[in-house]
């Protein structure tokens, strides 16, 4: 197992790599509607959150950290943290080099600011790794486990990663970051989980779509009904 992690700063041209990627098999990330409200509700709150609140929510953070990567709030309210990002690519990338991330389940540690945005994240995961494709043949999800269900939703690449960490806490079993291919096909960017939860939402809507289209036609036969009662009413 090598190991190091990737630090990606706010105002270097560069990004620094040191030591620290482990290597494990894939864990369980769909584009359910619910996580994208998610998403929005996230985004809102950030807008809005002092440096009196971002505090308290560090301060939470760290106390809850069990792997030591803890985030260091800055006197000008920027914070810097870890991120674990899973690579899951259907298939190899091209690289100037040997170096290239595998498509088993790679998990990499990034080490980031809370101006950082997941498209300077795709970047730095790319370089890390002398992927030359262009990095919008990529993208980053969120992946989230709520009551037994599995939701996972794709960041647009203004958003901030290290935000959504420090609201979701430090446990990756609540939230998680996946780096996927544009480029594969709809349903093959899904885990079996996730293709399960889409079946099962699916099969409730059919429902729904169902009852309504009888209570709507059930009506129109009441209202054919009554008006044929009427035409043939005696007078």
């Amino acid at each position: 197992m090598s190991s190091g992690y990737s630090s990606l700063e706010e105002d270097a041209e560069d990004f620094f790599f040191t030591a620290r990627t482990s290597f494990f098999r894939r864990a369980p990330q769909g584009k359910p509607r619910a996580g994208q409200q998610d998403v929005e509700k996230e985004k809102e709150t950030h807008n809005y959150l002092s440096k009196e609140e971002i505090k308290e929510k560090v301060h939470k953070y760290n106390l809850a950290v069990t792997d030591k990567l803890k985030m260091t709030l800055n006197s000008n309210g920027i914070y810097t943290g870890f991120i674990k990002v899973q690579m899951e690519l259907c298939r190899p990338p091209q690289t100037s080099g040997k170096l290239a991330p595998s498509s088993n389940g790679c998990m990499n540690t990034l080490h980031i600011s809370s101006t950082n945005t997941v498209g300077e994240v795709i970047e730095a995961l790319l370089k890390k790794f002398l992927v030359t494709e262009s990095p919008a043949k990529f993208a980053l999800y969120k992946r989230c486990h709520r009551e037994d269900q599995v939701y996972a939703c794709k960041l647009s690449d203004r958003e901030h990663p290290l935000y959504l960490r420090l609201v979701a806490g430090p446990r990756t079993d609540t939230l998680s970051f996946v780096l996927r291919e544009h480029e594969i096909g709809e349903w093959e960017a899904f885990s079996l989980p996730e293709l399960q939860n889409f079946l099962r939402i699916l099969d409730k809507e059919e429902d729904e779509q169902l009852q309504s289209l009888r209570r709507r036609y059930a009506a129109y036969r009441q209202k054919l009904e009554e008006a044929l009662s009427e035409v043939w009413k005696p007078r």
